[in-house]
């Protein structure tokens, strides 16, 4: 194993900071790092605004109440970005055509990837995160506070900073539950149980309720409306 697949293997998400700020010039590595993933045909279609200021760690954690925003010493906000195509495709035509599942698909991607260089980057310079998907479900005013325009939409954030706490790598699915040989394996449901379990054995006392239990909550009932208006209203859907 070498060094960049131990640190791969060694994640854990960070919500719990020191008050301690990131170095700029580390920030700046951070940052470039993530900008080398790869992107759908070069687009980079997505952007992402640095918070660092408490007034605006405060509004954003006034939406989504999670500790690790006001903790962190910068929250990354990755955007889903049309805005910069619209402005190439007048160059060359005259209509411009964002909406669409095909397009939402390359910029969540080109996002994500993104980010998932910036906190392997981040983590390799010592420093923690985690990445804040529910702020989705305020969509709207999420967009209103970062003033994003038309044919963006904010996608997740990246709680950054110096670790102010350790514990072990979250369990995984076995390998041969994810990762097929040429062809598509449908699974008996008996491996649910089996990892409900070993999920139990990691968290302890802490558990709550079952793995199972959560996915059932997150896609048991209907989606959350509030990004599907916010697409809409930003004219991607």
């Amino acid at each position: 194993m070498n060094e960049t697949i131990r640190l791969m293997k060694s994640h854990f998400s960070v919500r719990r900071f020191k008050d301690e700020a990131i170095k700029e010039e580390d920030l700046n590595e951070i940052l470039t790092a993530g900008q080398m993933a790869s992107s759908w045909k070069n687009f980079q279609s997505y952007s992402v605004i640095v918070v660092k200021s408490k007034e605006k760690k405060e509004a954003l954690y006034d939406l989504l109440p999670q500790e690790a925003i006001r903790q962190a010493a910068v929250f990354l906000l990755f955007v889903g970005d049309l805005n910069r195509a619209e402005k190439a495709v007048h160059l060359h035509e005259k209509d411009f055509h964002p909406e669409g599942v095909d397009n939402l698909l390359i910029t969540s991607v080109d996002a994500a990837l993104a980010a998932q260089n910036t906190l392997l980057a981040a983590e390799s310079l010592g420093y923690g995160g985690v990445i804040i998907g529910m702020l989705r479900y305020c969509a709207e005013e999420v967009a209103t506070l970062f003033h994003l325009p038309d044919y963006t939409y904010p996608v997740f954030g990246i709680a950054l900073g110096v670790p102010n706490q350790d514990h072990p790598v979250k369990p995984r699915l076995p390998l041969k539950q994810v990762v097929f040989q040429e062809d598509y394996q449908e699974q008996d449901p008996s491996f649910v149980s089996a990892f409900d379990q070993v999920q139990a054995d990691y968290a302890g006392a802490r558990a709550t309720d079952s793995w199972s239990e959560r996915v059932a909550t997150q896609f048991g009932q209907p989606e959350e409306a509030t990004t599907k208006a916010l697409l809409e209203k930003h004219k991607l859907l």
